[in-house]
């Protein structure tokens, strides 16, 4: 019989309770030490025992170059429905309308909890200073330290771990296997720097691992975002969903090698404008679109025209005060210097840069995915939230959000799952033998020329033939990659329409016939219904 994916399972309709017999003091595993998994840690700390493991330093992380920072209707005048049209709307008529709900009306009770471990946001105690970004009808967006909010924030949450005597850290550690005894998660294996491989078992296992935006040459991500968290938990059986829906920023710092600089979007919310090489604005008066439309068309645009000119788009900040630019974006501004550029009065070369994955492991609000034990949180889930193109800003919004409604669950003396056909059965880790040199730079080319900011049948075709040619991988994050590579691609091929994050020159405009998620178990896919929406229906029609 086939497996489907059936909503009730991840809503939670019906339970069952696992790990009954447990040991108290068995720690809970985090992997991952992100906003996700360090909040996390820091909230299930409080009751027992937590094993934080890391393959790279605490707090190294895509929360950490996060320039951007954290949408919440907190403003006079702004309101949770409007974050939560504003979020439909971008997610093209695939987001979980009641997931956003939930999602969007913890936005205020978000900003007050970092704020109580440390995070100093911008503006006045009690008042942040709020920020436009892209797609969204109100300023909403709290930052840190200007353009350092990520860093502002991982800052204060590996402080307090560290200073948690309930935490065991394990740094330089990258987790090889989530282990599953008689159909439930029990621990995981990691390998250290010094090649020794260690057990770890507790009474769940919570993936924060991050997304994969070194699938593609071109990304904002840090080396270590390679898709680990996902394929562990596609390996140990877990429904995968959305994987076709890639977001792709539309200006990071077109200088320097992977990963690229980014160039947060509100240097264009304080009116920085997009040019052509020969000057002239990229968006006109007369456009449909401008600076701050959805990230998806306005970094297609700019992919177009650089290609059509031979040459990068730029941004011009020289009609703002120069004072004012660096004054708010001390941190672009140093990464412009460090190629000779001055942010406030030199055009900028800017290009598309994977960014963000609305895709991962299927999971609810509280993290659970279909494997009972196995919590997911962070951008390795996908829980509906983001649809087919995630709105500026909601990320760090639904990493926090997740740790918290996880933290309430591990911290509760019964642990509750979803009743449900739970998971395939268990691959094993497979071992990794060496293969050739530039495995990964063939990957990511394939991966930008077929199944990037635009795609065919044709160039899927062919991204498809050269990602199977490539042999054995020569490290265990190449082998995660090329998991997800060939999964990528495989729901590229299957959504035949353009859709948010997903644009097939070949089925130019979105089908209402697919207003429907895409599910992986097992390498088969599977359809997921979305929740009938009135904005659904306005983006499909």
């Amino acid at each position: 019989m086939a497996f489907v994916v059936d909503l009730t399972i991840i809503r939670c309709m019906d339970y069952c309770q696992i790990d009954n017999n447990r040991p108290a003091d068995e720690p809970v595993i985090v992997c991952g030490s992100g906003i996700a998994g360090a909040l996390l840690a820091l909230r299930i700390a409080r009751r027992g025992p937590v094993t934080l493991i890391t393959k790279d330093g605490l707090g190294h992380s895509n929360t950490r170059y996060a320039q951007g920072g954290l949408a919440a209707a907190i403003a006079p005048g702004d309101s949770i429905d409007a974050h939560i049209q504003d979020t439909l709307a971008a997610g093209a008529g695939l987001c979980d309308a009641s997931v956003v709900a939930d999602l969007c009306a913890a936005g205020p009770d978000c900003v007050a909890s970092l704020t109580r471990i440390g995070v100093a946001f911008d503006g006045a105690p009690g008042a942040p200073r709020l920020s436009l970004e892209g797609a969204h009808s109100a300023h909403r967006v709290v930052h840190s330290g200007g353009d350092a909010t990520g860093r502002s924030i991982a800052e204060a949450l590996v402080s307090a771990v560290r200073r948690n005597p309930a935490i065991s850290s394990h740094e330089g550690h990258a987790v090889v296997e989530v282990l599953v005894r008689d159909g439930v998660a029990r621990g995981v294996r990691s390998v250290g720097a010094d090649g020794v491989m260690t057990a770890h078992v507790g009474r769940a296992v919570v993936l924060a691992a991050g997304g994969a935006g070194h699938l593609y040459p071109r990304t904002t991500n840090p080396l270590g975002a390679t898709g680990d968290g996902v394929a562990l938990a596609g390996r140990a059986g877990a429904a995968l969903a959305d994987l076709e829906f890639i977001q792709f920023h539309p200006t990071a710092l077109a200088l320097g090698a992977n990963p690229l600089s980014l160039i947060s979007e509100a240097v264009r919310g304080a009116g920085a404008v997009l040019r052509a090489a020969d000057g002239s604005r990229l968006f006109t008066p007369d456009d449909d679109l401008d600076e701050l439309g959805p990230r998806d068309r306005v970094a297609r645009a700019i992919f177009r025209r650089a290609r059509s000119d031979g040459a990068d788009v730029t941004l011009d900040l020289s009609h703002l005060d120069p004072q004012q630019v660096h004054a708010t974006f001390p941190t672009i501004v140093d990464i412009c210097a460090g190629h000779g550029l001055d942010l406030a009065r030199d055009p900028i070369p800017v290009s598309p840069a994977a960014h963000y994955a609305m895709g991962g492991v299927l999971s609810d609000l509280s993290g659970r995915s279909t494997v009972p034990g196995l919590f997911v949180i962070g951008e390795c889930s996908s829980t509906g939230a983001h649809g087919a193109n995630r709105l500026a800003s909601n990320s760090l919004l639904e990493a926090a959000v997740m740790a918290d409604r996880a933290g309430d669950l591990l911290v509760s003396d019964e642990l509750l799952w979803p009743i449900g056909p739970h998971s395939a059965p268990v691959a094993p880790a497979t071992p990794v033998a060496p293969g050739e040199g530039g495995f990964r730079d063939r990957l990511q080319e394939a991966m930008w020329t077929g199944a990037g900011l635009e795609r065919d049948a044709d160039g899927l075709h062919r991204a498809e033939a050269r990602v199977a040619a490539l042999g054995a991988p020569p490290s265990r994050e190449d082998a995660n990659l090329a998991y997800l590579a060939e999964l990528t691609i495989a729901a590229c091929r299957i959504r035949t329409e353009s859709r948010g994050g997903h644009h097939r020159t070949d089925h130019p405009s979105p089908d209402p016939a697919q207003v429907h998620r895409i599910a992986w178990i097992g390498g088969r896919p599977d359809e997921i219904p979305v929740p009938h929406t009135r904005v659904a229906e306005e983006v499909t029609a």
